[in-house]
């Protein structure tokens, strides 16, 4: 197998990763905990690949960060190279649904925001990518909403809907392709709901999603946190 990151899908099955599309707040109440508000247009970020942690690894903190942030969201993985889908088509490329958690150093974020600068090192430092297995979207007759639930130390955080989604999947996957082409492997991490906080090394994060139609099994995403 390829020593290039990769989703493992629930049925034993796997896909190589490619580029991850980050959704800035596309929750309301994140946004407003965040002091802000929902953008007119989607707020896009990137991580690169190689920032992906399978299930039960160490977010590893980077030393000149002292804020690390968690926030758990639904991952859309794409299964077909495409451009320009629109957003009732959009169940068509994927190719399944997992859980991930965008880890980002909070300090270093605001730092590029007063100074208006990318945040490539606060949103796609190693680690910063944790993902569960993913479960394919042929068990599901159109694209689903899940339950999202995050845990710090046997502690609830965060936990909401996707329901609560300013921007559906369907029109992130209809606006993604409509400005970049979507490549076969390449994953949205949707938003976060509100709940985001920080984390210190020794802490353990559980996050957990369950489908809100049917009875589809989804795994649950552990991590520890240490510092790099």
């Amino acid at each position: 197998m390829s020593s290039h990151p990769h989703f493992t899908f629930t049925d034993g099955s796997t896909l190589e990763a490619g580029t991850i599309f980050g959704i800035g707040k596309n929750y309301a109440a994140h946004a407003r905990e965040m002091g802000g508000e929902v953008p007119a247009s989607p707020m896009i970020f990137l991580k690169p690949p190689a920032a992906l942690l399978a299930d039960g690894g160490t977010v590893r903190c980077p030393a000149f960060s002292t804020n690390l942030h968690y926030e758990v969201e639904m991952v859309v993985v794409i299964g077909e190279d495409c451009a320009d889908v629109p957003a009732s088509k959009a169940a068509s490329v994927i190719a399944g649904y997992g859980l991930g958690i965008d880890m980002t150093l909070r300090d270093v974020q605001a730092a590029a925001k007063q100074e208006g600068s990318p945040w490539a090192v606060a949103k796609g430092f190693r680690t910063s990518a944790p993902i569960s297995r993913i479960i394919p979207a042929s068990l599901f007759s159109s694209i689903p909403d899940f339950t999202l639930e995050l845990a710090v130390n046997g502690t609830t955080r965060q936990q909401s809907s996707t329901t609560y989604m300013e921007r559906s999947v369907a029109v992130l996957v209809e606006y993604l392709s409509a400005v970049f082409t979507l490549r076969k492997g390449d994953c949205i991490y949707t938003g976060t709901p509100e709940g985001v906080g920080r984390v210190v090394a020794g802490d353990v994060v559980t996050a957990t999603m369950s489908a809100e139609a049917g009875a589809v099994g989804v795994p649950t995403l552990t991590l520890s946190v240490g510092i790099a």
